[in-house]
């Protein structure tokens, strides 16, 4: 009796010790698909489990196989995956009957998981359209909305799936079926965003023409040199507020001028020849200084102090001043490493000239040749700097042509001088102003920072023919 009751049980034993069946101890359950890989079936799983899947789900899958061919239950692998048991035993099924074919997403027809996936309508893209997606995805004036659009287009043209690049882009995957969709059904015009709804214009193209083209060809009223918004407003019989959004639809400023000179030198295109193409090809063995003077500077003292950095006010100055007296400033910028070589004097004839040579000839090495970049005055040119030059033959001037000051980088360090200590200082006497000259020298080329020239001479003379010819009808 105690036998059939230990049977009934389900504790009776073999004589190894083992449990002969389940009973309340457990209940038998459905035993695992074995798994066994070939070589070459191991290499594409494990290709699959690293970057080579198509989808994260089937790098899942395929750690799956893996898992299982080393032994691992069901159980061990969702909990190492993060996945349910039926998961697992479904892919492991699978790869048993099918292979690695078995690892890849159902198109069409229903899955081993029971899923059946919405067919999705082919998306062929041209080589036009192509163009222009690419285009859209580079230019940084195009909405980051529609870059994006373009490249979910271009993804998919590739044969990614929605999933796919909804992960890529981080956004949901109705969003790219969305987009997919729009530019199978309209092209190009589907990416874009469709009329919003609000006020129909009032004004039509003609007043949007007449204001454009009045505020270029029409003189201005008779007491005033140009035209306002107000007066274009008046005269076109329009809002003020519709004349200041076509102007700056269109880059109109009207209430702005700005200066202008063409060179008359006959000389112009080779001089601009020289001297660019010692900026962009200097000589071997060589020095390249850029010279200029700052004459008359003046030392201006406020007549009051100057008010210091406010958090709800900007520095303040009087707009009087007292003068006492100027100076000379003779510079020499170095192209290559950005230094400069100055020197200061009370006046600005040939014999400071001479003496800034001089000091030039002391503080560039002897086995190197110097080439002056420098303007037409009448001081560069006297009889006694002709003999100074003979008498010092490594030295070769090089002048810009007439109103050009723009193509000698020593005046934009000159600007840098200006509007950095000049403008906003205060000075009683010339030794003043000197010394704080010096100073901010000195501490340029504590750490000097070279100018870098970039337009070639034939892009100068093309943007010179360009401005010409937009100026030809002028009446100049």
């Amino acid at each position: 009796m105690l036998y059939e009751i230990l049977g009934f049980m389900g504790l009776l034993c073999d004589p190894s010790g083992m449990a002969m069946h389940a009973g309340v101890m457990g209940r038998p359950g459905r035993k695992a698909v074995s798994v066994t890989l070939t070589a070459r079936q191991r290499s594409e799983v494990e290709r699959l489990a690293g970057q080579g899947a198509a989808s994260q789900r089937q790098r899942l899958r395929a750690g799956i196989v893996l898992g299982a061919a080393d032994g691992r239950s069901n159980r061990e692998l969702a909990a190492e995956l993060g996945c349910s048991e039926v998961t697992v035993s479904t892919w492991r099924g699978r790869f048993a009957e099918q292979g690695v074919a078995g690892l890849a997403d159902g198109r069409g027809q229903r899955s081993a998981a029971g899923r059946r996936g919405r067919p999705l309508t082919p998306l062929r893209v041209d080589e036009a359209d192509r163009e222009v997606l690419e285009r859209w995805t580079r230019r940084h004036t195009v909405s980051q909305a529609l870059a994006q659009r373009a490249r979910m287009v271009l993804a998919a043209a590739q044969g990614a799936s929605n999933a796919d690049v909804a992960g890529r882009e981080g956004c949901h995957v109705a969003t790219v079926g969305k987009w997919r969709q729009r530019f199978v059904d309209h092209g190009l015009d589907g990416l874009l965003d469709e009329p919003r709804p609000g006020r129909p214009r009032e004004l039509g193209d003609d007043k949007v023409e007449q204001v454009v083209v009045d505020a270029l060809g029409q003189a201005p009223p008779a007491e005033a040199t140009h035209w306002s918004t107000r007066a274009m407003a008046r005269h076109a019989k329009v809002s003020q507020t519709f004349v200041s959004q076509v102007w700056r639809a269109f880059g109109l400023k009207p209430h702005l001028t700005e200066t202008w000179k063409l060179s008359t030198d006959p000389q112009f295109v080779d001089k601009v020849r020289d001297v660019v193409g010692l900026y962009l090809d200097p000589p071997e063995r060589a020095v390249v200084l850029c010279v200029d003077e700052k004459s008359q500077t003046q030392a201006l003292e406020r007549t009051r102090p100057i008010l210091p950095l406010l958090p709800t006010s900007p520095a303040r100055a009087t707009h009087d001043y007292k003068r006492h007296g100027t100076t000379d400033l003779f510079a020499a910028l170095d192209v290559a490493t950005g230094r400069v070589h100055t020197q200061l004097h009370s006046r600005h004839r040939a014999v400071e000239f001479k003496k800034f040579l001089a000091h030039l000839d002391r503080e560039v090495p002897a086995e190197l040749d110097v080439h002056l970049i420098l303007d037409n005055y009448s001081t560069h040119k006297t009889p006694e700097i002709h003999r100074w030059l003979l008498r010092h033959p490594r030295f070769h001037l090089h002048f810009t042509p007439t109103a050009s000051s723009w193509l000698n980088l020593v005046e934009r360090w000159f600007a840098e001088l200006t509007t950095k200590k000049l403008r906003r200082s205060s000075h009683r006497t010339v030794k003043e102003l000197g010394d704080d000259i010096t100073a901010w020298a000195t501490a340029w080329n504590a750490n000097p920072k070279p100018y870098k020239w970039v337009k070639s001479a034939d892009d100068i003379f093309e943007s010179i023919a360009s401005y010409c010819q937009r100026t030809s009808n002028s009446g100049h």
